[in-house]
Order: C-alpha cells, then sequence, then structure tokens
C-alpha cells in the first residue's frame, strides 16, 4: 500500500534537482538555491491535502510555486538592501570556505547568463527560464505562471527577440552558445 508520504517521496526524488537547479539558474546562488528548493518542498507538503499533483502537472506546478517563492525573496533582498543602506557602512568580510573552482566558475557562468537577462522584465525572464532552461511545453509553463498559453508564446517570443538584440548566444541547459534564431520547434520552445 502506498502512503501519502511514499507519493510525495517519490515526487521530491523525481523533481528536486528541476527545482533545485531552476532556483540556481534564476537567482545564481548555490545556497539560496538549495533553501528555496526546500521551502517549494515545504510548500508542497503543506499544501498535500489541497492540490492533487499528478506527474503530468507536478513538475509545472512545482515551478510555479518556485517562481512565487523567488518573488516574495526579491521584495526581501529589496527591503534587506534598504535597510543596510540605513546602517553606517562596514567593511565586508570575505568568506573563502567555498573556494572551490567549479562552483566559482558556475556561478561566474550563471552570473553573465542573469547579467543578459537583467535587460528583460521579470515576466518575460520567467517565461525564458521556465521554457529554455526547464525546458516545459507552453502548456506546462501556463499551469506555472497561472497564465494563458498565449501569453506563454508570446513572451518567449518577445524575450528571445530582446536577447537576440543584446547577444547572438542563446542561455541552453548546457550553457553552450548557439543562434537564437534557430527554434526548436513542436510544443516545446
Amino acid at each position: 500500500m502506498t502512503t501519502r508520504h511514499d507519493h510525495f517521496g517519490g515526487l521530491f526524488d523525481r523533481h528536486s534537482r528541476s527545482v533545485y537547479n531552476y532556483c540556481f539558474r534564476r537567482t545564481g546562488d548555490w545556497a539560496l538555491a538549495e533553501d528555496l528548493t526546500s521551502a517549494v518542498f515545504l510548500e508542497g507538503w503543506r499544501r498535500r491535502g489541497e492540490v492533487e499533483l499528478s506527474e503530468a502537472n507536478a513538475r509545472a506546478w512545482l515551478l510555479g510555486v518556485a517562481t512565487n517563492l523567488l518573488r516574495n525573496q526579491r521584495r526581501s533582498l529589496r527591503r534587506h538592501a534598504a535597510a543596510l543602506a540605513r546602517l553606517t557602512p562596514q567593511l565586508a568580510q570575505a568568506d573563502f570556505s567555498d573556494d572551490l573552482a567549479a562552483r566559482l566558475d558556475a556561478e561566474r557562468a550563471i552570473g553573465d547568463a542573469l547579467a543578459l537577462l537583467s535587460g528583460l522584465s521579470r515576466k518575460h525572464q520567467e517565461v525564458f527560464a521556465l521554457c529554455v532552461w526547464e525546458e516545459l511545453s507552453y502548456e506546462e509553463a501556463a499551469l506555472a505562471l497561472r497564465v494563458p498559453v498565449g501569453t506563454v508564446r508570446s513572451r518567449l517570443a518577445r524575450a528571445r527577440a530582446q536577447l537576440e538584440e543584446l547577444t547572438a548566444c542563446d542561455l541552453r541547459p548546457g550553457g553552450t552558445p548557439a543562434d537564437l534564431a534557430h527554434d526548436r520547434g513542436g510544443d516545446r520552445p
């Protein structure tokens, strides 16, 4: 007999890496991505009696929760930065505990990508991250963002056009440059 605990454990096993990658790609911060991933699954556990997740909609729903948590986190960071600005400036001390070359390279690469994406509106960034980095279909992204499919299509088209103006590089999951003009076709953007 499968229990709700087993079902939720399987959900975590299948989707935690995808949720973590999405959070990391949106923040560029390993620790914050881990915290956000935990919060996504905590929210999933908390709402397990309210939301019926199937294999077809679970990933999109979890990424939608992650998107909302990212929005909340950014608001919190803005408030925190404003509070710090009111304090006396102090010298920041470097933390060398995470001095691993691979992590630094990955953070630098995602930082470059985020800098490029900062030229887009938040809505266009969200659609781009879900459809291109997370490879959600238009329908799945629409479910995650709670918008019509047509809105996802138009936002993604605008995001790609704006990025094409900024650079000739596409930001694919593997991070390899490719021409933005090439569309994958089908249901996947």
